[in-house]
């Protein structure tokens, strides 16, 4: 039986577990990875070059390293970061050498591809598009001395942090381009995974862009939501299971999914309202043990992997 071929999208830390756990199932993988971090190496970079963030490309790239010693140790130079007081200090080896690709290729997918290539990595790493994006968002209560006032809150980093509810989140520019490679790729896919990651910042970010949100509603792959094992981060502090996944919903009606992911931990006494949700947007809800035992506000790569196989071949 061939490999399926498998779409993740995303960014940071939630992507990279998701990448690390598809690699025990297939090496046809893709990632498709946002665009607008605006914060530390990669905020730094962006505003004084004006190139895409390359953290979350970086990240992504080193999850999709191959399981040898050569893979290990260029996983570990992309993650490395230089120390000192100077104007280098802080900055990822990877930002910098991504970075370097792109003014020497002048080409976002081909300086990726030529660091997958240099790395052997098992699969192919894409920016969701080849413009860095904006988020912002509609927040109640970003000022705690004033619980009911709307404000708009703009950059990923800010929106992250912001002490207040979050009602929507849209990017600017309003309609960007997506990155052609990134809509092929979910054509032709056989499964889409969306999550786990920071859900205003990291997972919808995909679905405001007009173009990717089609081809996520047309494509004839089938269609996985991985929640989150912590549903208590500044961006959706107070959310339940269940309103993690209206919310996404209602900023892309049109999406239906296969199956929803949850660990049990996470669903506790909502698993029927969650489930309910789902079923509502074409859902199977899946509630399978994903979470690290001593660190259980991250995902548990193999038991994650785990549970894609059993939705992947079982589906």
């Amino acid at each position: 039986m061939n490999a399926p071929r498998v779409v993740a999208l995303g960014g940071g830390h939630g992507l990279a577990a998701s990448l690390q756990s598809l690699r025990h199932l297939t090496e046809e993988i893709t990632a498709i990875v946002t665009v607008a971090d605006d914060g530390g190496s990669s905020g730094r970079l962006r505003h004084e070059f004006g190139i895409l963030p390359p953290g979350d490309l970086r990240m992504a790239l080193a999850a999709l390293c191959e399981d040898t010693a050569w893979g290990h140790q260029w996983s570990a130079v992309l993650q490395h970061r230089l120390s000192g007081d100077g104007e280098l200090a802080g900055h990822a080896l990877g930002n910098l050498l991504i970075m370097s690709l792109w003014e020497l290729l002048d080409s976002p997918v081909g300086g990726l591809d030529l660091v997958g290539k240099l790395l052997n990595t098992r699969g192919r790493v894409l920016p969701m598009c080849e413009v860095p994006l904006d988020i912002e968002a509609t927040v109640v209560g970003a000022d705690p001395a004033a619980p009911d006032e709307i404000t708009v809150v703009r950059g990923q980093s800010a929106v992250a942090k912001t002490p207040g509810r979050v009602v929507n989140v849209r990017i600017v520019p309003e309609a960007p381009a997506a990155s052609h490679p990134a809509i092929e790729s979910i054509k032709l896919a056989d499964w889409v995974i969306l999550g786990p990651g920071s859900w205003f910042t990291s997972v919808m970010p995909h679905l405001l862009v007009p173009d990717l949100q089609e081809a996520l509603v047309h494509t004839p792959a089938r269609r996985i939501l991985t929640l989150n094992v912590g549903l208590d981060d500044d961006e959706t502090q107070g959310f339940s299971p269940a309103e993690h996944l209206e919310v996404l919903s209602a900023h892309a009606p049109e999406l239906t999914l296969d199956y929803v992911i949850a660990d049990p931990a996470v669903v506790r006494s909502e698993e029927r309202a969650l489930r309910e949700v789902a079923q509502g947007v074409g859902a199977e809800l899946v509630v399978s043990p994903v979470r690290k035992m001593r660190r259980p506000r991250e995902h548990d790569t193999l038991r994650l992997a785990a549970a894609y196989r059993d939705v992947i071949i079982g589906g």
